[in-house]
């Protein structure tokens, strides 16, 4: 997996990710927000090889027409995007930078790309100058993964009920603050005051009492450890994160 950021507000690139594997997928096609992505490493040329034998022909024409009706219905999209991350500057705040949308491929999902992708940005937006990171979340999954990445709740909501998490954009101040408990487990009580169905609610229920989960062992390189888990590992660092927050 190659993490990259292609570009910066206030003119970053539009991204066109496939509506029907990413959540809030049209949001990525504007081009007043920073742009992050996951890609997968380009596939060998030796993996499209077809043996030589008497059924070769026959199977490599079947694949043509397979792979040219996928290439039309794909034609539109970026594709290659394991997961993408849209962020802008505060618009009172300019050293804060928002992170507006967080999402992950369907079948790319358990994998903890949506907290590594986070903390990749980080460190290149305290480059920037950015001294603060934001993001606004609207379900549990989404809220345990930011607190992996080294954000947590600030205690406030925005007007659609999204809790409010924030961190330093340096790794060492994000890794090296404690981290309140009580505050963690606040936010999660907020959740549960919505009276949410599975797997929200199993996922609440497991998580009674708990503390926050660990941030990432390697804050400051996040793509170090980006390796493949199996899908069936309970993870719920990658569902679809965010909506846009009012801050």
């Amino acid at each position: 997996m190659e993490f990259a950021v292609l570009g910066w507000p206030p003119e970053g690139p539009q991204l066109r990710l496939d509506y029907r594997r990413f959540a809030y997928a049209g949001k990525f096609v504007m081009s007043n927000t920073g742009k992050a992505v996951v890609r997968e490493a380009e596939e060998s040329a030796a993996d499209d090889m077809i043996d030589d034998d008497s059924t070769a022909g026959d199977t490599a024409a079947a694949d043509t027409v397979a792979d040219d009706a996928t290439a039309g219905a794909d034609a539109d999209f970026d594709v290659g995007v394991a997961a993408a991350l849209a962020f802008n500057a505060d618009r009172t705040e300019d050293a804060t930078l928002w992170y507006r949308y967080v999402t992950v491929r369907d079948d790319a999902k358990g994998n903890g790309l949506g907290p590594r992708l986070a903390a990749f940005v980080a460190p290149r937006a305290a480059d920037r100058g950015y001294d603060r990171l934001r993001i606004a979340v609207n379900n549990p999954f989404a809220y345990e993964a930011m607190y992996k990445a080294g954000f947590a709740w600030t205690g406030r909501e925005t007007g659609v009920a999204e809790l409010v998490l924030e961190r330093p954009a340096d790794p060492a101040a994000a890794a090296g603050r404690d981290r309140s408990g009580d505050r963690y487990r606040a936010g999660l009580d907020r959740f549960r005051a919505r009276d949410s169905a599975d797997p929200e609610a199993s996922f609440l229920a497991a998580r009674e009492g708990a503390d926050p989960p660990a941030i990432l062992a390697d804050l400051a390189d996040p793509t170090v450890d980006a390796v493949e888990r199996p899908s069936t590992e309970a993870d719920p660092s990658d569902p679809p994160a965010d909506v846009d927050p009012d801050g």
